[in-house]
């Protein structure tokens, strides 16, 4: 069974209510995007939010609503401070697999890092199914276990991790589904023309090493370093540094899979 591996962050605590919120989406994302689908004046809900990054997004791109739905009241709070000024944006405590929204009242489902999160994907595309209105769009972004084989480079950070500790990429591949898993779950629950593609995202970009290092001593965003020890994650930071020091400005990003389907 893929998804669903306990991770030692705990989402619910008010110590890392920020965790998920301060970051920008990147505009790479956003022309990604754009080229899938057309938002403007489309109502969205964006699960499994966190502190409303992606949901800020969509609004500015063009969504006439977004409403965000997550399990962490913590979560939800950090969203709706990072959110004030955005009179369209609007934010719920819900279950992925339980919204409370209501039936066909969402034309574009969004759902980004939530899937590993589950151990069994059919209730959650049952409940996209649910609330997207007829010929409604439902987007996923997560990595697929080919996603996080990738090597470590300057630009893939993130590869180093799963390089120095093999630990964190077992914890890793137990938690991602395939993408053939994600496909069979849309359709089994009548979503269909299922396409499925690779987009990179640029995560920050850092203007040297020790920025860099700071981000990563914060664990901030990143709930596989909570894996680690301190002792481990300043070994891994140290390995990291060897790695990467001839560089001067630090671009990292992340390969991600998304699947694009229509009810």
């Amino acid at each position: 069974m893929k998804g669903a591996m306990g991770m030692p962050i705990d989402f619910h605590d008010e110590k890392n209510r920020l965790s998920y919120a301060t970051r920008c989406a990147d505009d790479g994302w956003k022309r990604a995007m754009l080229e899938f689908v057309d938002p403007r004046g489309l109502r969205v809900a964006d699960i499994g939010c966190g502190g409303g990054i992606y949901s800020r997004a969509w609004a500015d791109l063009g969504a006439e609503q977004v409403i965000g739905v997550d399990s962490s009241m913590v979560m939800v709070d950090a969203a709706r401070e990072r959110s004030a000024s955005m009179s369209n944006v609007s934010y719920i405590v819900g279950d992925a697999a339980n919204t409370g929204l209501n039936d066909t009242s969402v034309d574009l489902v969004f759902e980004r890092a939530l899937i590993h999160h589950v151990k069994d994907l059919v209730p959650v595309m049952t409940e996209t199914n649910r609330i997207l209105v007829p010929s409604g769009r439902v987007i996923i972004q997560d990595r697929t276990p080919a996603d996080i084989e990738l090597p470590g480079s300057e630009e893939h950070i993130r590869g180093y991790f799963f390089e120095r500790f093999p630990k964190l990429l077992a914890t890793e591949q137990m938690r991602r589904w395939p993408g053939e898993e994600v496909r069979r779950a849309m359709e089994t629950v009548g979503v269909h023309n299922v396409t499925e593609h690779r987009i990179w995202e640029t995560r920050r970009v850092y203007r040297d090493m020790s920025e860099l290092a700071e981000d990563l001593r914060s664990r901030t965003g990143r709930s596989i370093l909570h894996e680690l020890s301190d002792e481990e994650l300043h070994d891994l930071i140290r390995h990291i540094e060897r790695k990467v020091s001839h560089v001067r400005e630090i671009v990292e990003r992340d390969r991600w899979t998304v699947w694009i389907g229509e009810r």
